[in-house]
């Protein structure tokens, strides 16, 4: 019997959850607006659709066992196209019964929830962690109502190949390391902060998918123990054998300024906490339930210096 899955969204995350189904023998379609890019790969197939198109999404999720949605849109369309993807993503599972794994994130917890845990209330007051909670408890009062079976993995920053140019720790990080520039977090170098390897939190999304007793759950993708932005770019940086990393650290209130004029540090400074303050995710539970567990830091520094030295990663998929 073939076994197909249908993953929305084809950046960092979405991506990494191709690899892993089709290393564990599933066949994949994803769905974006773009459709393929790169060359094709034996058991992936590409459509173009806008997942907002409720009757094509119905029409690619047929006969699927799982839908995993990781599409995301650039911050500043958020609150326009967010909501739409939910309920695109939701009616698709309704429509063709297969369960609907959602990627989620940190920030309904809001500021001073660290360590924050799947039973950490939900108290965000900024408009990214008030649409998440909503987002959020969408999908579970569909699985509540019986109407869909569903599952939501939350995780931290992004961390690993191909963890893409918004990523903290991806070409941001990467890009002024390579070239000798000074690094520029926001909130502070300083802090601790936990950081979610992309294959780990893939890992997370199949397991949980696939896992009936984790179905109705709110999960957190394992991720290794906390480190600070310094300490993280001082590991790669090392590894590469590339300059002691210079740091020029934004805080709130230059992003303010800068955001004047940078539509991309505007929609960042409401997150700024989740760096000048610990910012620490707890997967304890997930790891005990679920038997997955976090890369360890030595692995991840060596995957990001291969592929940094590559200059590329494999094709997306």
């Amino acid at each position: 019997m073939n076994q197909r899955d249908l993953v929305l969204g084809k950046g960092p995350l979405g991506s990494a959850i191709v690899d892993h189904l089709l290393e564990h023998g599933r066949t994949v379609t994803v769905v974006s607006r773009t459709g393929p890019s790169g060359p094709p790969r034996r058991g992936v197939e590409h459509l173009a659709i806008d997942v907002r198109d409720h009757t094509a999404l119905v029409a690619a999720a047929h006969g699927v066992d799982a839908i995993y949605h990781s599409a995301a849109p650039a911050y500043g369309r958020w609150a326009h196209e967010l909501p739409a993807l939910n309920r695109a993503a939701i009616g698709a599972a309704r429509e063709s019964g297969a369960v609907l794994c959602a990627v989620g994130n940190l920030y309904g917890y809001g500021p001073g929830s660290s360590p924050m845990r799947e039973t950490t209330p939900e108290r965000a007051t900024d408009a990214k962690g008030r649409l998440r909670i909503r987002l959020s408890r969408e999908m579970r009062a569909a699985h509540d109502r019986g109407e869909i079976r569903a599952v939501e993995v939350r995780g931290s920053d992004y961390v690993g190949p191909r963890a893409g140019h918004q990523a903290h720790a991806g070409e941001r990080m990467l890009g002024p390391l390579r070239e000798g520039r000074p690094l520029r977090p926001i909130g502070s170098a300083d802090q601790p902060h936990t950081w979610t390897y992309l294959p780990d939190f893939a890992a997370t999304l199949v397991t949980a998918a696939t896992t009936r007793s984790a179905w109705g759950k709110v999960w957190h993708a394992p991720s290794p123990d906390p480190l600070t932005f310094r300490d993280l770019a001082t590991r790669i940086a090392t590894a590469l054998g590339a300059r002691e990393p210079r740091f020029a650290v934004l805080g709130t209130r230059a992003m303010g300024l800068v955001g004047v004029f940078s539509p991309a540090v505007r929609e960042l400074r409401p997150l700024a906490y989740q760096f000048d303050a610990p910012f620490v995710m707890d997967s304890g539970s997930t790891q005990a339930a679920l038997g997955v567990t976090p890369t360890s830091w030595d692995r991840i520094v060596t995957a990001v210096v291969a592929a940094e030295r590559l200059g590329h990663e494999r094709p997306r998929p």
